[in-house]
């Protein structure tokens, strides 16, 4: 390689590098909730599409006590938080994502979530999330307080957890250890003829249908050994590919298929169901075509993002902004991701986009908070303000869907007010006294 272009290289990283030493050392962790909390006087956005007017949150020890309209506080030792005209939104959840496993995209050294080979069961996630993160921060100041990092590469590429985004370390902001098992469904081939990269002529249809097949014969295989694994009571010898798989066959691990063409879809289903599983499936790009089949099995959807090109050149080109909308309002439980890890700070406004587009906006704010909570198993403890579950919300001056008005005030996790500083922030300040200076 030439010399002025390692330099070049060298510099890069360095610059990169600089960029997450820059800001401030990472804000503490809140401390644990101390004392009893009633917020008054906000609109309370359940997350299960109800709206309490002029409500009353009351919650301590991390847990939610009460949720009432017009509720009373009882005076003795209650810390007050009169949030008149102000709206409560459970706190969002980032599904399917490399946050915390990844910092900058340009240093091969802080990338941490894919594995070489097709069948990487044995991977979780967990350990490698990095709390120490300058992303999260700027996650939470838009609401989002949850998340569920996820293995990528191969066909299958390991366990994921869900995480909440103020913690030490991994293992203290583990809500749910291996949630799901991730994996791809191989592509079928759609041959258009011409060329392909090089000019060379592209592969037959009869070749690339050849090479799908084998790779789902190689899927069969690996899960019929699996679950044969799985029911032999205690092996001689461990297989640590196959033991991660017991968790998905006794149906105490989801397995989230990647598949987008409706062929795809259905051929993912019905593989699953053989093995006596229900799939999530995630992207679901064509996943309107085939509304009928998903509602016969009872599939949740975890849909891309609506800021995004139709995938072929027919469909309508709204379909992107229209997809999650017409799932739900066809009974179809439906969660909304968004590629990336700095990106999902805009997932709510990616919700807030599929309102303009046909979905009540309750139902979209269901889509990042219950209904993700539902497709990760967690819905029991968080995802909606509800007697019982975690105290995990935010507080916002706007419409935290809507980036014009959404501003998160306070946010609380397991009751824990935490910190809302983040990299952006300091920048932001960091400048504007820069330039307000320069003007006196």
């Amino acid at each position: 390689m030439h010399t002025n272009m390692k330099k070049y290289l060298m510099s890069l990283a360095l610059s990169a590098t600089s960029l997450i030493c820059f800001a401030q050392a990472n804000i503490s962790p809140a401390k644990k909730q101390s004392k009893t909390i009633a917020i008054t006087g906000a609109t309370i956005h359940v997350g299960n599409g109800t709206v309490i007017e002029n409500g009353t949150l009351l919650f301590g020890n991390g847990k939610i006590i009460s949720v009432t309209a017009n509720g009373q506080v009882p005076q003795d030792d209650v810390m007050r938080i009169v949030a008149t005209g102000k709206h409560i939104y459970p706190g969002f959840i980032a599904a399917t994502t490399n946050l915390g496993l990844t910092e900058i995209e340009a240093v091969k050294a802080t990338l941490d979530f894919q594995e070489i080979g097709d069948f990487n069961s044995h991977i979780r996630s967990i350990v490698a999330y990095n709390t120490d993160s300058k992303v999260p921060a700027t996650l939470r100041s838009n609401g989002i307080l949850m998340a569920q990092p996820t293995p990528q590469g191969g066909m299958v590429s390991g366990s994921s957890s869900v995480v909440q985004l103020d913690a030490w370390n991994w293992e203290d902001a583990a809500l749910k250890t291996d949630d799901a098992m991730h994996m791809t469904w191989p592509v079928t081939p759609r041959f258009r003829g011409g060329f392909g990269g090089f000019g060379r002529p592209q592969q037959s249809p009869e070749v690339l249908a050849e090479r799908t097949q084998a790779a789902i014969a190689q899927l069969s295989s690996f899960f019929s050994e699996a679950k044969a694994y799985s029911e032999m009571g205690k092996p001689e010898v461990i297989n640590t590919r196959f033991e991660a798989m017991k968790k998905v066959f006794a149906g105490n691990e989801k397995l989230f298929i990647a598949a987008e063409s409706q062929k795809d879809i259905v051929a993912a289903v019905n593989f699953a169901k053989k093995f006596g599983i229900s799939p999530v499936i995630t992207g679901a790009d064509e996943a309107y075509l085939v509304i009928d089949f998903l509602k016969e099995n009872n599939i949740t959807l975890v849909v891309k993002q609506p800021h995004a090109l139709p995938n072929n050149n027919d469909d309508d080109v709204n379909m992107p902004y229209k997809n999650a909308a017409t799932l739900a309002n066809a009974g179809l439980n439906v969660v909304l991701s968004i590629d990336g890890y700095w990106q999902q700070r805009n997932l709510p406004f990616m919700a807030g986009t599929v309102t303009a587009w046909g979905l009540d906006k309750e139902k979209a704010l269901s889509t990042i908070t219950l209904n993700a909570a539902k497709a990760m198993g967690i819905d029991k403890t968080t995802g909606s303000i509800e007697t019982g579950k975690d105290a995990t919300f935010f507080i916002s001056t706007g419409d935290a869907l809507d980036m014009r008005t959404n501003k998160v005030e306070q946010a609380f996790i397991q009751g824990r007010d935490i910190n809302l500083d983040n990299l952006h922030k300091q920048l932001d300040k960091k400048f504007s006294e820069k330039y307000t200076a320069e003007k006196k």
